[in-house]
C-alpha cells in the first residue's frame, strides 16, 4: 500500500518556525520528485516547493524562497519541510505529495495545518 503521511503541523507565532514531515510507504522517495503544496482557507492550492533527489533539484514558490528549505532522508524513506520567518499569509492545510518521471503529483497525503498567529 502507497501512503504519504504528513506530520510536524501546529500553532506557531509569527517569525517562528516549523519542521512538517511527509514520511512514504510503497514506494522510494528518492525515484519521485516530491511536493508540498498548501492550501488556505478560502483559496486554492499552490505550489510551495519540490524536490528531485535523483538530478539534485529543488524548486521553491517566491513566496517561500529564503524561507523554506525542502530536503530528503534516503534512510526514513522522508522529505522535510523546513519553515523559518512564518508568517500568517503562511498558515495553511500543507500537504506532500509524489510525482514520478513528471507525469504528475498523483499520490497525496492527507495533509497537516499550519496556524501562524500575529
Amino acid at each position: 500500500q502507497v501512503l504519504l503521511v504528513e506530520s510536524g503541523g501546529g500553532l506557531v507565532q509569527a517569525g517562528g518556525s516549523l519542521r512538517l514531515s511527509c514520511a512514504a510507504s510503497g514506494i522510494f522517495v528518492s525515484a519521485y520528485r516530491m511536493g508540498w503544496f498548501r492550501r488556505a482557507a478560502g483559496k486554492e492550492q499552490e505550489f510551495v516547493a519540490s524536490i528531485n533527489w535523483n538530478v539534485g533539484s529543488t524548486n521553491y514558490a517566491d513566496s517561500v524562497k529564503g524561507r523554506f528549505t525542502i530536503s530528503i532522508d534516503i534512510a526514513k524513506n522522508t522529505v522535510y519541510l523546513q519553515m523559518n520567518s512564518l508568517k500568517p499569509e503562511d498558515a495553511a492545510v500543507y500537504s506532500c505529495a509524489a510525482n514520478f518521471q513528471d507525469r504528475g503529483y498523483h499520490i497525496w497525503g492527507q495533509g497537516t495545518q499550519v496556524t501562524v498567529s500575529s
